[in-house]
């Protein structure tokens, strides 16, 4: 091997790295900044009949399990969601490079591509996190919505573990799987289209380099980009969340499989069904992935 070869190789190695580190820090400010909204959203959706609305969950999570119940599961998406950001960024930024090269952009120049280039780069990240964001949103979404107390079924995320691996094994572990790469395919196709679409735009107009465009613009991105995700994507979430929360015994289990959920969503709650609970989430879409890229891109430049 030359001497460039191993070089090029060195340098690409690093660049996983920067990629990955920086993605760990964008996915643990999400967490942060979005868990109190996704945990009322996750209760509109798979518990339709405990609720009216945002408000009477946000009031009953208070008086059932105090303020720390927003943050119920929290443990598990700490660890699970920097790891499954630090997928997407890595596989999302070889996605842009590997088009850059593609469309002869000369080496370091910032990469212009194509709005398809874009989405296919952001659902290629969106299938090869969904490995690890199936099963962590799967204990997750277990654990928002089961109350605190002696009637809890789960003492924490291993527990959580345990139990479903216990009775469904590792099947079990990935309930709802399907929807899950359903949604992160088109999701962060349409995430990363939007982010980067304007990020290439305000480079264009200005003659910034991206490096050089301000905290609050990254902030504003961000939010766009969390609204194109959500706002396309939230009917398939609502069917994850209704299975992942379902039982695996047959004479606990309310629906048989992603199909099913559908039809029965429809015939027991009408087309609303599929948009119940979009309040938090949109209302979380904002900080959540303001602090994702704003923690990912700082990130970057410290890194280099």
């Amino acid at each position: 091997m030359s001497e460039a070869a191993v070089q090029n190789k060195e340098e690409g190695a690093m660049r996983a790295v920067k990629d990955c580190l920086a993605g760990s820090v964008g996915g643990i400010a999400q967490v942060f900044a979005g868990q109190p909204f996704d945990t009322v959203k996750v209760r509109l959706q798979a518990q339709p009949d405990l609720y009216s609305g945002t408000m009477d969950a946000v009031r009953k999570t208070i008086r059932n399990d105090g303020f720390g119940g927003f943050y119920k599961g929290t443990t598990t998406p700490l660890v699970g969601v920097g790891l499954c950001v630090s997928i997407q960024f890595l596989v999302v930024e070889h996605m842009k490079r590997t088009f850059a090269q593609m469309n002869n952009i000369p080496k370091g120049q910032s990469p212009v591509l194509t709005a398809p280039q874009l989405y296919i780069a952001g659902a290629a990240a969106g299938v090869a996190n969904s490995v690890v964001s199936g099963p962590v949103e799967h204990i997750r979404v277990r654990l928002q919505v089961q109350t605190a107390g002696a009637s809890a079924q789960y003492k924490g995320p291993l527990d959580c573990i345990k139990q479903i691996y216990r009775s469904a094994g590792i099947g079990g572990i990935y309930k709802g799987q399907l929807p899950t790469i359903i949604r992160e395919f088109n999701g962060y196709g349409m995430y990363f289209l939007a982010y980067e679409a304007l990020v290439q735009r305000t480079v264009a107009d200005t003659g910034k380099a991206r490096s050089e465009l301000s905290s609050g613009l990254v902030c504003l991105y961000g939010a766009a980009a969390g609204f194109a995700m959500w706002l396309t994507s939230y009917p398939i979430d609502v069917v994850k969340s209704k299975l992942q929360t379902d039982g695996f015994s047959a004479d606990s289990r309310k629906y048989s499989g992603s199909v099913d959920c559908i039809r029965k969503i429809m015939k027991q709650e009408g087309f609303k069904g599929f948009f119940r609970g979009i309040t938090p989430c949109i209302l979380r879409a904002a900080p959540a992935n303001a602090a994702t890229f704003v923690g990912f891109e700082m990130a970057m430049r410290v890194l280099g």
